[in-house]
């Protein structure tokens, strides 16, 4: 029945998106974010509705082309641009070219459908949803998770949707980091207090979701952004007191094996874990020392590590978005890619500068802010997961894009604004 329920939705929902394609572009990120099909048990979970919605978005994008708007020019989407330009450029020169084409060809469809989303939310209620969906995509894994931690006293791991880049752990944990600062920012927006503490919920469930995960990158990132969080707070009395008293109660909550998970981060040279990703780590920059494109996708396997890595039996995948980009498109996709994430902080930056003494524009001052928290996280959170190619920190950056067009597009009416509501004065009421 919930198969029948799901596929009747979304195939319900493709009329719509020929009428409004952002619509599209919104049923996109919750299906590549949050993965609904594979809570299903029949046929809806091996359905492709990805290629459904993505293939109906692209042709209501062709056919409705008046709804398409240009995005305003910023160097992150520049960065952005040269980044998946050099993972192209690359790809002739990786190791295995026979078997990295399918994930070669799974990001760049993420990455296209994030590009058509920047074409096709311009108004400020575009925004606004996609943030919603956003948010709540990973969100309401997180409170589901967050109720599984808590009924089960934490003895359990929280695991992500099956097949999907947040499957495991890890990556799941992470992503739960990176969406409470975004759930923050709905809190502060809604009025309505049944809202207020759904969202209240889902913050402080992801949190417990997050430690559940038993990941010591999540519990990095976790206090990474909570400290931003508090940093970037416009409230920050209320945030601080809210994050000293939930902190300890959170931690005493999780058993003794969690704990002594966590311990390990002190320890890492007794941890078998903690030393393969540092065996990975340095068979990553060893290969990038020696291929200047980098090889590829596909590169963790006993060839590979038998050739750069220290000890050869230990394989690991990256652990580390930083090694990942580094093993697989060499120095300059590392360069890029933290010049990315160097780029969002600052378009993040100036849209706070340019709105933070408008209280109409404080939305977007509020979202920049959080924007921010969210990428401190991922970026302490990612230096331990392989998780570079995952959309949601491109989300931060594709609502940024879109929130700096509408900006531009509303200040360059504002003069026409004024004018037409200019009171005019007769001919005779005109001083000589």
């Amino acid at each position: 029945m919930r198969d029948y329920a799901l596929l009747a939705f979304i195939l319900g929902s493709i009329p719509m998106v020929f009428q409004r394609p952002w619509v599209g572009a919104l049923l996109w990120a919750w299906i590549s974010l949050m993965n609904p099909h594979r809570f299903t048990w029949g046929i809806a979970y091996d359905f492709p509705v990805a290629v459904v919605v993505g293939g109906a978005t692209l042709l209501a994008t062709v056919l409705r082309n008046k709804e398409v708007h240009a995005p305003k020019f910023s160097a992150a989407l520049a960065v952005w641009m040269l980044f998946l330009l050099w993972m192209c450029i690359t790809l002739p020169f990786s190791f295995y070219p026979n078997v990295v084409m399918d994930m070669w060809s799974k990001v760049m469809k993420i990455m296209l459908m994030l590009f058509v989303t920047i074409l096709l939310v311009h108004e400020k209620k575009h925004i606004e949803w996609l943030i919603w969906v956003v948010t709540l995509s990973i969100g309401l894994l997180g409170l589901k998770g967050g109720i599984f931690t808590l009924t089960s006293g934490g003895d359990f791991k929280v695991w992500g949707p099956a097949g999907s880049f947040i499957e495991g752990n890890n990556e799941m944990g992470l992503a739960l980091i990176v969406v409470i600062p975004l759930a923050y920012y709905l809190h502060e927006q809604v009025h309505d207090r049944r809202i207020k503490w759904g969202l209240l919920a889902v913050m402080g469930a992801s949190a417990i979701s997050a430690l559940g995960t038993q990941s010591r990158g999540a519990f990095l990132a976790i206090v990474a952004m909570a400290t931003f969080l508090w940093l970037k707070s416009s409230r920050k009395l209320i945030v601080g007191l809210a994050i000293t008293l939930a902190a300890p109660a959170m931690l005493i909550f999780m058993p003794d094996a969690w704990h002594a998970r966590m311990d390990t981060i002190n320890n890492y040279q007794e941890d078998g874990s903690a030393m393969g990703r540092i065996n990975a780590w340095i068979m990553a920059y060893r290969l990038a020392c020696d291929n200047f494109f980098g090889g590829g996708f596909q590169i963790y396997d006993g060839a590979t590590f038998a050739r750069y890595a220290p000890d050869p039996s230990d394989i690991h995948a990256a652990h580390s978005i930083y090694f990942q980009i580094l093993g697989e498109h060499g120095f300059v996709g590392l360069g890029l890619f933290i010049l990315l994430g160097i780029m969002i902080w600052r378009l993040a930056s100036r849209l706070i500068k340019t709105t933070k003494d408008d209280a109409d524009l404080a939305w977007i001052t509020m979202f920049a802010r959080m924007a921010q928290v969210s990428l401190a996280g991922f970026a302490v959170g990612g230096a331990f997961l392989s998780l570079a190619y995952f959309d949601l920190p491109y989300y931060l950056l594709v609502i940024l894009s879109c929130m700096d067009r509408w900006l531009a597009r509303e200040r360059a009416l504002q003069p026409v604004w004024h004018e037409a509501r200019r009171p005019m004065r007769s001919a005779r009421a005109r001083p000589v």
